[in-house]
């Protein structure tokens, strides 16, 4: 549920990010695929993003590389990753799309774009790529707080 005023950007983000995952993972549902869990579908967004290597999924998403590990395991079990050895890292592993695991990436970017399209049409179009822009743009390097920075009292 999006759309309830927090005044803080922390939730809207993450409400969005919920309502979205949650249409995109009914819609997929609805056309038969295994449902995944939301970190197998973290997961799943970085490898489509080309993000194939465990340990830098794990630091992307400030997970330790066992968790990784083991979500990845369940989308091996799913059939749609496969596990091989990286050409460049004879000690690691790259995750790699099976045929399964390729035409539910393609279903994916397709709802992915027919979502896109109803909150286009929800928010208007300038309002939608205003956010798309914003959310889009480049925010700098991650704020850090000095601590010594406290709330007035």
């Amino acid at each position: 549920m999006v759309g309830k005023q927090s005044g803080y950007l922390i939730i809207p983000l993450l409400q969005g990010f919920e309502w979205f995952d949650e249409g995109l993972q009914r819609s997929m549902r609805a056309r038969g695929w295994p449902t995944l869990t939301r970190p197998e579908s973290m997961i799943m967004i970085h490898v489509i993003q080309d993000m194939i290597r465990p340990s830098a999924i794990a630091r992307s998403l400030g997970l330790t590389r066992q968790a990784v590990h083991r979500t990845i395991g369940q989308i091996c079990e799913k059939g749609l990753f496969e596990m091989r050895p990286d050409p460049a890292d004879g000690r690691g592993s790259i995750i790699v799309l099976t045929p399964q695991g390729e035409a539910m990436r393609r279903d994916a970017q397709h709802i992915a774009a027919a979502i896109h399209r109803v909150l286009e049409q929800r928010l208007g179009a300038k309002p939608f790529r205003e956010l798309v822009n914003l959310l889009e743009s480049d925010w700098g390097p991650v704020a850090e707080i000095d601590p010594a920075d406290q709330p007035a009292d």
